[in-house]
């Protein structure tokens, strides 16, 4: 009996489906890529004379807006919002930055420039200027090495230990650390080195530092959190009104965007409480606005509550408005609840039955979508495993 045709055309198939393999998880956006950067969309727009010429009429408009205290309506001169409109079906008005990238703050002033309206709080709460991206990264942290602590050490103590750990958290902690020291204080100065923590510093580390759990009656672990942020120096000494937190925040670019980005991912949708976005995508922006006007903190030591830095008194007929901006991180159930969650996984990672926990946040991040881990992405070693598998049936 004759023997079948060996299936040899299945090879080049097989061949060809290799580059898709290994490039399975591209249609994620990465930190290292942006879809539309408003840097790439403004060198296009460059390349059109009637484009160019508008956005150009749109950056003079900047001095046009009125924003010179907070009791006054800001407005956007007429001409500048029909401007605006030219440009609706240029690649600039879907421009997008990335709290982590080059140039952050050319690419913001590109993006508040053809979005003149939103410059003023004039905004919805879905038009963030960043871009939602995947972070890759394992988690890693050397716990080994905590056992030079005692054992009864708060969780805030371990997680400072983690940080010194690595070079580069340690490093960029004593860079922050040193600009906001009592005798060496300058706000300015402090809120920089502070913005450059959150945003280079790996998200664990970070996130491990402002959010470590603590027990109500441990003052001192709660005293650690709160102090993680240096308020003395990083928060105004007096509070100011609110609302002039807020006009400040709006002259500053980054600091309106941080502020956008917020209410886009932190803001409950209805009565309920149900939230726009992820928890994970609610903390993210919550740690943006540190370093900012509008940098949030604990408010004792011995609870989770977080508040900005400022009163309402004083605030006449806009009581309601100031009130209102206040309680958007007071009383926020999104942001509690992100935090909550974060902080119950912190406590799981230092659960004494290491097995038993890593078995129960499995669990759990089924049910909570802030503990569920990013959708799995074929990396090189097993799409070249598949690949080896799929020859050898051949």
């Amino acid at each position: 009996m004759a023997r079948p045709p060996s299936p040899r055309p299945m090879l080049p198939a097989l061949l060809l489906l290799l580059p898709l393999l290994l490039r399975a998880g591209d249609h994620l956006p990465t930190e290292g890529r942006l879809m539309n950067s408003c840097i790439q969309a403004r060198r296009k727009c460059q390349a059109d004379p009637t484009c160019n010429a508008t956005y150009h009429y749109l950056n003079s408009c900047a001095s046009s807006i009125s924003t010179s205290s907070p009791a006054e309506e800001p407005s956007v001169p007429e001409d500048c919002m029909e401007a605006a409109q030219q440009l609706r079906n240029s690649s600039l008005m879907s421009c997008t930055c990335h709290r982590r990238m080059k140039n952050q703050a050319t690419c913001l002033d590109i993006y508040w420039t053809v979005h003149p309206a939103r410059s003023i709080g004039d905004y919805e709460l879905d038009v963030s200027p960043y871009e939602d991206t995947v972070t890759r990264k394992p988690w890693k942290m050397n716990f080994s090495k905590l056992n030079m602590l005692k054992p009864d050490s708060d969780l805030c103590l371990k997680f400072a230990m983690l940080c010194t750990l690595n070079d580069k958290c340690d490093r960029l902690r004593k860079a922050y650390g040193e600009a906001c020291s009592g005798s060496r204080c300058q706000r300015h100065t402090c809120q920089r080195q502070l913005r450059s923590f959150f945003e280079k510093a790996s998200e664990p580390h970070a996130q491990g530092l402002l959010l470590c759990p603590c027990a109500p009656t441990d003052q001192g672990c709660g005293q650690r959190r709160r102090n993680t942020i240096a308020p003395s120096c990083s928060l105004p000494s007096e509070a100011p009104n609110c609302l002039e937190l807020w006009h400040i925040c709006l002259s500053d670019p980054l600091c309106r965007s941080r502020l956008v980005d917020f209410q886009t991912h932190c803001h409950p949708m209805d009565i309920l409480g149900t939230c726009a976005t992820e928890q994970s995508k609610c903390l993210r922006a919550y740690m943006g606005l540190i370093g900012t006007a509008m940098t949030p903190n604990f408010v004792s030591n011995v609870n989770a509550s977080v508040a900005l830095s400022c009163t309402c008194r004083g605030s006449g007929n806009l009581q309601e408005e100031c009130e209102r901006l206040e309680e958007s991180f007071s009383r926020n159930p999104c942001l509690m609840e992100a935090i909550a969650a974060k902080m119950r996984f912190h406590s799981q990672l230092f659960s004494q039955d290491w097995t038993a926990s890593t078995f129960s946040m499995m669990e759990r991040q089924d049910k909570n979508p802030a503990l569920r881990p990013q959708p799995w992405v074929p990396s090189l070693f097993s799409c070249t495993l598949t690949l080896i598998l799929l020859l050898s049936l051949w």
